[in-house]
């Protein structure tokens, strides 16, 4: 059996950016999305992703905007998270890691009236030490599924008797990763058991134009619509958000 999870990052980012995830939910491949909590986010834009029923986790944050608690090892001489990841990770302290992901948690909470499908991390700074043991720690605490970009933190999710999908798919990188033409290839290749698609499609508006990102997120609007839905159809692919995790085993030899 081939299961999928496709999760656009960033819900929160702009109004543009929400409106194109949900979007992509309703005609598109999109299952799940995560959102960032630590600025503004439209009342009717969190309404609109409640009643759609989209999979909706927590992109924790601490290398986008400001921090929820100020807390000094998380922030430049501007009081703004550093976008270097590993920089970030590097000068976090472990109790202000903790201290603000618990504010994302309360506000996320706050805003959605529930708890997370699951937890990854903005530009993948989960991946390093301090910050993965804290946000596994979280997981284990609220007992919610988490992202594993790679073997060695699917072990580590694993071991902490957390799930995770087998397999983990996608970038952001100087061109738009899910072209109509990779999304499609990407679905035919498609390994047993659960993958994850990791995902940013969105519509560029004004708030987005100082991102590099900002028009690849429209391509990827388009690869992962219409025709992508009607593939992953056609091939037998079954949908999913990670709630749905602990419905399958593990695919064999995945670790």
């Amino acid at each position: 059996m081939r299961i999928l999870i496709v999760n656009a990052d960033d819900f929160g980012l702009t109004q543009g950016v929400n409106a194109g995830i949900l979007g992509a939910y309703r005609h598109g491949i999109v299952t799940s999305t995560t959102a960032l909590v630590n600025g503004a986010i439209p009342r009717a834009q969190v309404d609109a992703a409640l009643d759609s029923g989209i999979g909706i986790g927590l992109h924790i944050n601490l290398t986008l905007g400001a921090p929820i608690t100020g807390a000094p090892s998380l922030v430049d001489g501007g009081g703004r998270f550093m976008r270097d990841a590993r920089q970030a990770a590097a000068r976090a302290r472990p109790a202000e890691i903790e201290a603000e992901i618990g504010a994302q948690f309360e506000r996320f909470e706050t805003l959605f009236r529930r708890l997370p499908s699951h937890l990854d991390t903005h530009h993948h700074i989960g991946l390093l030490s301090p910050v993965r043991e804290v946000v596994l720690a979280w997981a284990v605490r609220r007992r919610l599924p988490v992202r594993s970009q790679n073997a060695s933190a699917r072990r580590a999710a694993r071991s902490a008797g957390l799930a995770t999908p087998d397999h983990f798919f996608g970038e952001s990188g100087p061109d738009a990763y899910w072209t109509p033409a990779r999304a499609l290839g990407h679905l035919k290749r498609l390994p047993g058991g659960v993958s994850e698609f990791m995902t940013h499609p969105g519509h560029c508006d004004a708030e987005l134009s100082y991102s590099r990102y900002g028009r690849h997120r429209e391509t990827e609007l388009v690869g992962l619509g219409a025709a992508a839905r009607a593939a992953a159809a056609a091939l037998g692919i079954r949908l999913c958000d990670f709630g749905a995790l602990g419905e399958f085993p593990l695919a064999d030899g995945a670790g």
